[in-house]
């Protein structure tokens, strides 16, 4: 018999990948979708939401307002509130949605602009992820279309070598897209928005054609005027637009409750380990920028200087939230003063000369002289 002999160059065989890999995890992600964060609630309305919807809507008017405004369904399910203010705005700004004409959400940094923009494409094309961010460097591509240069050397012009940007694939899907920091955008840049809105269509004269919107279509910008860098829309454009200002909260409590809620959201998204703050905690960061922005105290009987940044309600939310991350990963997980006091003078002082003189002059005429407000005084002391 033959004697077999092992081959030396015999390589063993590759191990079976194991059950569960990093590859195959979850993945966490920092921040989900409205679409994806809301979907429980998004389903609920569709099941009872038998009222009429535009053509191509997920949900009719009447659900996207309970969206965005909360309310208690037929079958006990909760919507809670994405906006807290004018319900009235909020039906102005869904009715122009249901008509050719687009809507420019428009009003001071931190009013919650982009957010309604967010909620108001998940509700009505359930995906908020039609985006044009608008900088001073967005370029008519980036509204328009692109081209893939490989393919475009290789083939020539054709639509397999062209790269649809959001605002072509929103035309083609019949659905909203978004055009954040609309202002930003250099003028010449802005205007070729206007064949897009009054002609519901997009040229494409390197191949001789056209893409024209279907039904559902239509485009949410949102704009502010306190940006360095603002190029105001031309007169053409702007007619173009049924523009609803968004003010800021109209009371202290409205205010509270807006940062209560968006606190609580995202430092759960985080994963902060601390307790949820104190209701007295937030009123204090409110009072302190309302007070600071309006130029007078909650009583009206102080006058004190504003400093240069606007001081919204989505700086107080981060102030708040910073001040978690710090009780809970430096303190006992309870939010008190200390914690507050560096992104809160950080968030107020811009400019290191006028605004500091503003907040100290207002530590020293207002915070010092509230008697439940000696911890917050020394505190915002020790970071100065």
């Amino acid at each position: 018999m033959a004697k077999t002999t092992k081959r030396t160059d015999e390589r063993p065989a590759a191990a079976e990948p194991a059950a569960t890999t990093a590859s195959t995890a979850p993945i966490a992600v920092l921040r989900r979708h409205a679409e994806q964060e809301f979907a429980d609630e998004l389903a609920a309305l569709a099941r009872v939401d038998d009222r009429p919807r535009p053509p191509n809507w997920q949900l009719s008017p009447w659900a996207v307002r309970t969206y965005l405004l909360g309310g208690k369904l037929d079958n006990g399910v909760e919507i809670t509130p994405k906006y807290v203010g004018n319900a009235k705005l909020i039906e102005i700004a869904v009715a122009t949605l249901a008509t050719d004409r687009a809507l420019l959400l428009f009003g001071l940094p931190g009013t919650a602009k982009s957010w309604v923009s967010e909620h108001l494409a998940a509700a009505i094309s359930g995906d908020s992820t039609m985006l044009v961010q608008g900088t001073a460097g967005t370029d008519e591509a980036a509204i328009r279309y692109g081209w893939n240069y490989a393919r475009l050397l290789t083939e020539g012009p054709s639509m397999d070598a062209l790269v649809p940007s959001p605002m072509m694939r929103a035309m083609q899907t019949g659905r909203l897209v978004r055009v954040e920091e609309l202002t930003r955008i250099p003028s010449d840049v802005q205007d070729s928005l206007i064949t897009i809105l009054s002609e519901k269509t997009l040229p494409i004269p390197e191949l001789d054609r056209e893409v024209q919107a279907q039904k559902g279509f239509n485009v949410i910008a949102t704009a502010n005027n306190r940006d360095k860098g603002v190029n105001e829309m031309s007169s053409a454009l702007a007619r173009r637009f049924n523009t609803v200002v968004l003010p800021v909260p109209a009371t202290l409590e409205e205010e509270v409750e807006i940062v209560e809620r968006r606190v609580t959201q995202i430092g759960r998204a985080l994963e902060l380990p601390a307790e949820k703050p104190a209701l007295e905690e937030i009123r204090r960061v409110v009072t302190v920028f309302r007070e600071l922005r309006e130029g007078v105290t909650i009583d009206g009987k102080t006058k004190v200087k504003s400093p240069s940044g606007t001081l919204s309600a989505a700086e107080a939310i981060s102030v708040v939230n910073h001040g978690l991350a710090m009780a809970g990963y430096y303190g006992d997980g309870v939010l008190r003063a200390g914690d507050l006091a560096a992104s809160l003078t950080g968030a107020i002082v811009k400019d290191p000369v006028q605004d500091r003189v503003v907040w100290m002059e207002y530590l020293q005429t207002v915070v010092k002289e509230r008697d439940d407000w000696k911890d917050l005084y020394r505190a915002c002391r020790e970071v100065l």
